[in-house]
């Protein structure tokens, strides 16, 4: 398919965002409660910062055996992620405070933990907020030409195995990330619909910068600190990156590549029919919304629905919104996707990785829906 160099939302089902935003903004306004984040978000972003940091002294003690270090790994991966969910996401959404410096300074805890938070702005905040879904403007379809995570990407041979491999390459994620991504999307010259983009030189200062600091606390530091093999210490890193990859790259997929999620297509004059907020329902699901302990360490992010319409308001408010979002789009006849729970939501995504894999004639099957994944309309 040809990509699209401008896509446009029309005003199919404009009433459903009218509603929507009438009964949020009450929401808010009978509570006297702000949208940005309360007290207990910032417990929250204070514990795991916390964790992290007594996780990572743990780590450079060296008081612990082989095993007892590798776990310790294993928990700065958990860790990092979930600054990634809970402090970083929200940050650079701006849904933290309506001080934009204070919303600087959280966003800051990506660049601590290896991401330039200025290219996720562009790639995440934009071009996949704007563009959910749609091939060649929406950045994460395209995270690896090993995975064929939308029906309009190009379909190689070996997407045939991409449900036995994928989960091992979301694992390397954070590997990826911090050594490459964010240098290759610096010198990408497009960008989605941007095309010929150029940083200011602030920002490539930034990047370096930060990435330095990055390498110097999880590589550098243990490695002058710690009294370990060239062997061991290479173990303890892929161990970190691996858990913390894997934990990010399984959340954000479920959010998007499942069987009821929706691909649309721009007509020719790149123009998608349905009011921006009525494509966000029909390429977006949640999962596990009454898990609350999962709620609490992805950061609200298995409520991505709720992300997607209003990614401006504070993660900590989005299981209450879901009631709000799911009445009114029952009311409207528009779906609501979700998975009850998070193992239904990953079998969902295998099952749609398994579907994507086939070439694009069996692809093309109708699929009948599946009973873990619901949609209300």
């Amino acid at each position: 398919m040809t990509n699209p160099t401008r896509v446009t939302f029309g005003q199919r089902d404009s009433s459903f965002a009218e509603d929507l935003k009438r009964r949020v903004s009450e929401y808010f306004e009978t509570r006297n409660l702000s949208q940005r984040a309360n007290k207990a978000m910032y417990v929250k972003a204070l514990s795991i910062l916390g964790f992290t940091a007594g996780v990572y002294g743990l780590l450079l003690s060296g008081h612990f055996n082989a095993w007892g270090m590798l776990g310790l790994a294993v928990l700065m991966g958990v860790a990092i992620a979930g600054i990634g969910f809970c402090i970083g996401h929200d940050g650079v959404h701006g849904s933290y405070s309506d001080d934009a410096r204070v919303n600087g300074v959280v966003g800051f805890a990506f660049d601590l933990i290896g991401a330039n938070s200025y290219m996720w702005r562009i790639t995440h905040n934009v071009l996949h907020h704007t563009y959910t879904n749609i091939q060649g403007m929406d950045e994460d379809l395209t995270v690896s030409p090993q995975l064929r995570l939308s029906p309009h990407s190009e379909w190689k041979p070996y997407h045939r195995f991409q449900h036995l491999y994928a989960f091992v390459a979301y694992s390397l994620t954070t590997v990826f990330w911090v050594f490459a991504k964010d240098y290759k999307y610096f010198f990408q010259k497009d960008l989605g619909p941007y095309k010929g983009k150029k940083h200011a030189p602030a920002e490539w200062a930034r990047l370096l910068a930060m990435k330095a600091v990055y390498y110097g606390w999880t590589l550098v530091i243990p490695w002058l600190v710690l009294d370990v093999t060239w062997w061991q210490f290479v173990v303890g890193q892929l161990a970190m990156h691996m858990t913390a990859g894997f934990i990010l790259g399984i959340v954000f997929q479920l959010a998007h590549v499942v069987e009821d999620a929706e691909f649309p297509v721009p007509d020719t004059e790149g123009k998608v029919e349905d009011a921006w907020m009525v494509h966000q329902l029909r390429t977006t699901a949640n999962f596990a919304r009454k898990n609350r302990l999962l709620s609490w360490y992805v950061g609200g992010l298995n409520f991505q629905v709720e992300h997607h319409l209003f990614p401006k308001v504070c993660s900590i408010h989005y299981p209450a919104l879901s009631e709000i979002v799911k009445a009114t789009a029952e009311e409207h006849g528009l779906p609501y996707i979700e998975a009850v729970t998070f193992r239904g939501a990953v079998a969902s995504h295998y099952r749609m990785l398994k579907r994507l894999g086939r070439p694009p004639a069996v692809d093309a099957v109708p699929q009948q829906p599946k009973p873990d994944m619901a949609v209300a309309a």
